[in-house]
């Protein structure tokens, strides 16, 4: 039993990296397996950190590979395991994800995202978006959280490990190298003392009990002969999926409803997105933001609704679509034109999108 650290409401001023080992620890994660890589690197330096008082466990493999693999087997024993990651160790540790996801096991992983391809910068991006969402060789059966900040990083891990261990499908918290590296006030709290159930971990194998008398048999498979016998499977977790994303969804509208141009971004860039809003009401614009903060699954009834009522849309993230494409297909048949304002790897400021929609505003003639 891993020992708690917050009791009552504390406020903190730590990186968001930080943030995520405290919370992880609020969550009562009990192991983590990890290896080097910026900037996710002072997750683990934390959690490590705090071992003499949480009495938790860490391991550091010799690859992301491993670490992925580790994660998997500390889950099978049983244990509120989990890893975080960023850029190149994000790629190489989708086959741990495929079979997490595969298997259904409730893998956590947090990932800062680096600029890419490959090495490219260890600093910012939001460029492993559809790799997170979709890597692998699998359909993208998978929970994916993008984070906006450091009470994001707080909820959001804690509500990964509960989604995780209740759904059984691989959870994401999908934050940024702005978000691990930047220090902000968090407050941060036991989520039980908030009336917050954790959901248990319990062992795939080696349970209590003899298997097939006191209880069911564990048959996790992996491969399949027949290419019928794996459709099936996969119907079944399209299925479960999509009956559990009412559940799961979550969004954030800001200043939306009445807005003109609807401003649509995930992420630290949706923080951009809100000071570029308050700016441009102050001038009589009437722009509005709508943040998928559930990118997997996502919230497609509300995003329909949002971008109906609007005159203009723009996207705005930092890299070339990624996001804008998952909301474009769930927007197919809407006829409201959208604009666009990218930035591979690189931030989006408040002032950037102000400048864009006072653009879109010009070159459309909108009275708003």
């Amino acid at each position: 039993m891993v020992k708690k650290l917050i009791t009552e409401d504390t406020k903190l001023f730590m990186t968001g990296n930080e943030v995520i080992a405290y919370a992880a620890v609020a969550a009562g994660a009990e192991f983590m397996y990890g290896y080097p890589i910026t900037p996710q690197n002072e997750v683990m330096h934390t959690w490590c950190k705090l071992l003499p008082k949480t009495e938790a466990g860490f391991l550091q493999t010799e690859d992301e590979i491993s670490a992925g693999f580790s994660t998997l087997g500390g889950i099978l024993a049983g244990k509120k395991a989990f890893t975080a990651t960023a850029g190149p160790g994000n790629v190489i540790m989708q086959d741990a994800m495929s079979m997490a996801e595969m298997n259904r096991l409730p893998f956590v992983c947090a990932v800062m995202q680096r600029g890419g391809p490959s090495t490219a910068t260890v600093i910012y991006a939001q460029q492993e978006t559809t790799l997170t969402c979709f890597g692998g060789n699998g359909e993208g059966y998978r929970i994916v959280y993008s984070t906006a900040g450091h009470q994001d990083l707080y909820d959001y891990t804690i509500k990964a490990f509960n989604t995780a261990w209740k759904y059984k499908f691989p959870t994401f918290i999908l934050a940024d190298g702005y978000q691990g590296k930047m220090r902000e006030p968090v407050m941060a709290y036991d989520p039980e003392a908030r009336g917050i159930d954790l959901v248990p971990a319990t062992p795939y194998l080696r349970a209590d009990g003899v298997a097939g008398v006191d209880r069911k048999p564990v048959h996790l498979r992996n491969c399949f002969n027949l290419e019928e016998e794996l459709m099936e499977v996969l119907d079944s977790y399209e299925e479960e999926f999509n009956r559990i994303a009412p559940e799961i969804i979550e969004y954030q509208e800001y200043k939306a409803e009445d807005a003109e141009i609807l401003i649509i971004a995930h992420g630290i860039v949706a923080r951009s997105a809100m000071t570029a809003i308050d700016e441009l009401r102050a001038k009589g614009v009437k722009a509005g933001l709508f943040r998928p903060i559930t990118l997997r699954p996502l919230a497609i009834d509300p995003l329909r609704k949002a971008v109906n009522k609007a005159k203009q849309v723009l996207f705005t993230e930092s890299a070339n679509g990624q996001m804008a494409r998952l909301a474009l297909e769930k927007m197919y048949g809407l006829t409201t034109p959208y604009q666009t304002l990218y930035k591979m790897g690189v931030g989006v400021t408040g002032g950037d999108i102000v400048e864009k929609v006072e653009k879109m505003v010009k070159e459309n003639n909108l009275v708003c």
